[in-house]
């Protein structure tokens, strides 16, 4: 069955969400060396075409250019070549229709899990009334209500990493990027929470672009996984993942996939 037929269900709600796809142009990055008299190619001319509504994962070695990428992409960087669109309009600069999370959840220590989330609205053209509400909608979609006025020295990494979920999505942003989210989480918490953020994602209908490591997290929750490889950062190959939600890890077709996808890292180690 054709990826794009896994999603039929849900198109035509994504659409009317979230009508702008992403879009990414022969895009290339250098940095110049500590004496400037060299550069180093991360990026040569990625291209990316992301369906509203689609979850990408990027998988690859480190130094493929995959959080690099995601910085463009969230207007962090605007020193490369190419062009990076959301719907028709060009990215300068960060804007409230892309959320970010990071391996490392970012929480302020000294703000309650509510208003950790809460911080995601501070730009935000709402009412206090209507900022409130929000950041209640989103702290039960991670499933925090019993711990809103919890610090982050008071829950565990699992629950932190929600709360920095519930914060990239507090704006209903068109596209939320995610860098590694799970990276330093335990096998049994990422696991959870692989499961928790393909529910978030179904329930919301937003873009999101997933970095990782770990080629397994990408089969489970990718609709397509994009293989790099480094030296400069490139795309080797993109991998439609045709298989229903939820997926299971011991169907004989994910475990195909997998190893089909692990197949292109021995050939490059």
């Amino acid at each position: 069955m054709p990826a794009s037929q896994t999603r039929t269900a849900t198109a035509p709600a994504v659409l009317a969400q979230h009508g702008n796809g992403l879009r990414l142009e022969n895009i290339s990055k250098r940095f110049s060396s500590t004496g400037g008299d060299t550069q180093l190619h991360v990026l040569d001319n990625v291209q990316l075409d992301i369906a509203p509504g689609e979850f990408i994962t990027i998988v690859g070695a480190s130094g493929c250019g995959k959080s690099t990428l995601l910085r463009l992409i969230l207007g962090l960087d605007e020193a490369y070549e190419g062009r990076i669109l959301l719907g028709d309009r060009p990215i300068n600069g960060t804007g409230l229709e892309r959320g970010i999370v990071f391996q490392d959840h970012r929480l302020f220590p000294w703000l309650t899990v509510e208003q950790n989330v809460a911080v995601g609205l501070k730009n935000a053209p709402l009412s206090a009334l209507q900022k409130r509400e929000t950041v209640r909608e989103h702290i039960e979609l991670v499933g925090l209500q019993d711990f809103t006025e919890s610090y982050p020295h008071q829950i565990s990494g699992g629950m932190a990493q929600r709360v920095a979920i519930a914060r990239g999505l507090v704006n209903r942003p068109s596209v939320l990027l995610l860098d590694e989210p799970f990276g330093a989480l335990d096998a049994l918490t990422r696991t959870r929470l692989q499961r928790e953020l393909q529910n978030i994602w179904q329930q919301e209908k937003i873009t999101m672009v997933h970095v990782t490591h770990d080629v397994d997290e990408a089969v489970y929750l990718g609709d397509r996984v994009v293989v790099m490889q480094p030296h400069p950062g490139r795309i080797r190959r993109i991998v439609d993942i045709d298989l229903p939600r939820p997926r299971n890890r011991s169907d004989a077709r994910f475990i195909a996939l997998r190893d089909d996808v692990l197949s292109d890292f021995a050939e490059l180690s």
